[in-house]
């Protein structure tokens, strides 16, 4: 199957996106490099989720791509990346091996790779390799051999068994809490592998007994994750602040808490700090995916928007990554307060909140400057952060709180 030029992609992308693809102006500053590359290295899955933004979403790329990254792809990407790396003299590379599944591949191979990309990689640039994955495949030695070649391992886990069980199921419909929680104590036995979790929000389910429950792994890190939606294809439910405030609120009390990227993130940007999520703030990413085809696209959660969101026409064969810098759909995630819509920019927290992820933005036949979908949320847990901490400043010096 041909893959459609770059010139055939944009057309489709202004049509499907007007902003950025038609109307955002290119000729300013040079995107930053990419400092971020998901490797698709394994396009498959052994769970069917059903929310999964590859698999049950608007695209459908999935079915037209190579089951495993074939070695030309695997060799042309570790190329592309050494150059890309020397060229712009990064002294790191985050790299995520993803999927699909990228376990299925087996401890063997995923070591290889491991210790390949690190070569390919020129001296002074390192790179930090991680694995995206459901935990279902997380034998002793698979554990084994994510800390012997120094990869993390970040896991999905949604909640206390009954929940995780009702959207995370094998392809014969049967929950994976169990094999996730086995993977995730061998992972607690191994700290240098463990990335931490990461929780897709339902505001059916218990908040506080939700933070409880992951806090059981010793996770070092917890991500929350509100569900990929957009104007076009909105929420399937409400009341996503209520739920996260009463997340933070457990967290917040909580003696010795884990990261949370997203209360983290807030807390520092309150106070004047910076943010690290997508989910908020006006950080740029700066992130690339190589396909098992060896298409360069963008952020894989693009694919919840519209069929091809992704896609930029590029390869990883044919086409450096530098070419990616060009790609307004790239570009656009780097503007900080000049991508947001002029309701953001005129919002008090738009430098906290940052317009809200930017996938959450989508509304078809106007593209992506658009408040998040989640405004109305993230308004809500903003302010009570803000509101809640305050108090407790003001409170005087060994006073209860």
């Amino acid at each position: 199957m041909s893959r459609p030029s770059v010139a055939d992609v944009h057309a489709a992308q202004r049509r499907a996106a007007p902003w950025p693809y038609a109307e955002l102006d290119l000729t300013g500053p040079a995107p930053h490099p990419v400092r971020d590359v998901v490797l698709k290295v394994h396009q498959r899955c052994n769970l069917a989720c059903d929310y999964c933004y590859v698999y049950e979403l608007a695209d459908r790329s999935w079915r037209d791509r190579p089951a495993v990254m074939p070695d030309d792809v695997w060799q042309a990407t570790l190329a592309a990346l050494g150059r890309h790396a020397r060229r712009h003299g990064l002294d790191r590379l985050r790299v995520i091996l993803h999927g699909g599944e990228p376990l299925l591949l087996g401890p063997r191979r995923l070591g290889e790779m491991a210790a390949q990309l690190r070569a390919a990689l020129p001296d002074g640039c390192r790179a930090d390799i991680g694995v995206q994955s459901n935990g279902t495949q997380l034998s002793d030695t698979m554990v084994a051999t994510l800390a012997r070649h120094g990869i993390r391992a970040g896991i999905s886990l949604d909640g206390v068994p009954a929940d995780h069980d009702r959207h995370r199921v094998t392809h014969n419909g049967r929950g994976t809490s169990a094999a996730v929680a086995a993977g995730l104590r061998r992972l607690q036995a191994a700290p240098s592998a463990y990335a931490g979790v990461l929780c897709t929000v339902s505001p059916d389910t218990d908040p506080v007994a939700t933070y409880a429950y992951l806090r059981e792994f010793e996770p070092p890190l917890i991500d929350f994750l509100l569900p990929h939606a957009n104007w076009t294809t909105p929420p399937a439910q409400r009341g996503h602040g209520d739920w996260l405030v009463a997340a933070f609120d457990a967290w917040y009390g909580d003696t010795a808490p884990p990261r949370v990227r997203l209360f983290d993130d807030l807390l520092d940007m309150l106070f004047g700090g910076a943010g690290h999520s997508e989910q908020a703030g006006l950080s740029p990413i700066a992130l690339a995916v190589i396909e098992t085809d060896g298409a360069i696209e963008l952020v894989d959660s693009l694919k919840s928007a519209y069929d091809g969101a992704a896609r930029t026409g590029l390869d990883i064969r044919t086409d450096e990554l530098d070419d990616l810098l060009t790609d307004p759909g790239y570009a656009a995630r780097q503007l900080g307060t000049d991508a947001l819509a002029p309701a953001c920019r005129a919002c008090p927290v738009q430098q906290i909140c940052g317009g809200g992820h930017y996938v959450h933005r989508y509304r078809a036949g106007a593209g992506f400057r658009n408040p998040s979908v989640y405004c109305a949320d993230m308004l809500q847990l903003i302010g009570h952060i803000h509101t809640r901490v305050t108090a407790d400043l003001q409170r005087p010096i060994g006073a209860p709180s």
